[in-house]
């Protein structure tokens, strides 16, 4: 397993503009980060396991580790082993009978069950070269300010021209003039 890294669950993001999630892993050993995009369903069910929120009934997951148990089957890992055309690949590596077996499964399906399971979740190494991010590698090497606009003159013809709209607002204002709207204090 040498080839394989642990990462955990830093944290979920939500897209903007988008319906997916952002699952972001941390590495272990090491300040390196890999996002991984999930559907809005399995970043809720692994935020509902990371937060240890109580359902009345199982959910997908749940039921999938369930099977798992009555099977005598014990999760030991989940992986995520390749990256191919901007898809992540993953296995859920459980032992039965002293023999390991891998299922193939999503990523964020596999992450689901794992935190269930309370088991490592490995990123092969390739995975994370290819896709991994270093903040401190992916900063630009100089950074620069952008050069400070001046302000114009208070007292130039451009200002005065910019502020002239409001202040004919509020010379049109009367401010004398009782609210017509407002209720009477008594």
């Amino acid at each position: 397993m040498s080839d394989m890294v642990e990462v955990i669950i830093d944290s979920i993001r939500v897209h903007l503009m988008a319906p997916q999630r952002v699952l972001v892993l941390k590495q272990t050993n090491a300040l390196r980060y890999l996002t991984i995009w999930v559907g809005p369903y399995e970043a809720e069910a692994i935020t509902i396991a990371l937060q240890e929120v109580e359902v009345a009934r199982p959910l997908t997951h749940d039921l999938i580790k369930s099977i798992f148990t009555a099977f005598n089957a014990r999760i030991t890992r989940i992986e995520i082993v390749k990256l191919q055309d901007e898809i992540f690949y993953g296995n859920v590596i459980a032992e039965v009978d002293g023999n390991e077996i891998r299922i193939d499964s999503r990523p964020s399906d596999a992450i689901a069950i794992a935190v269930r399971a309370h088991v490592p979740i490995l990123v092969h190494v390739d995975v994370m070269d290819t896709a991994g991010m270093s903040p401190e590698q992916d900063m630009p090497a100089e950074t620069s300010t952008p050069p400070r606009k001046e302000a114009p003159d208070p007292l130039s013809d451009e200002a005065n021209d910019r502020l002239s709209i409001f202040k004919d607002f509020i010379d049109k204002l009367d401010m004398d003039k009782p609210d017509e709207n407002k209720p009477d204090s008594p």
